[in-house]
């Protein structure tokens, strides 16, 4: 379950209201803004996926287990 809220005068404040049972404690995470990427990592990621989607819908695939049965050959 994954829930929504925003801080408010040093308070945790939810948008929504919530079903949970009163009383239940939370554990929470500060979710990140940022993925970690600048543009052009971002730009060469976006390009990539386009790509590989480009490529599944042409039916350009592996079979996976191949793929996989090569890589352990490697060892």
């Amino acid at each position: 379950m994954h829930l929504r809220a925003v801080v408010k005068q040093g308070r945790i404040v939810m948008d929504e209201p919530t079903e949970l049972p009163e009383g239940t404690e939370l554990v929470l995470a500060v979710a990140e803004d940022s993925d970690g990427m600048d543009d052009a990592e971002r730009a060469r990621l976006h390009e990539s996926l386009r790509r590989s989607i480009a490529q599944a819908k042409a039916g350009q695939l592996i079979d996976g287990d191949k793929v996989i049965g090569r890589l352990l050959a490697r060892r």
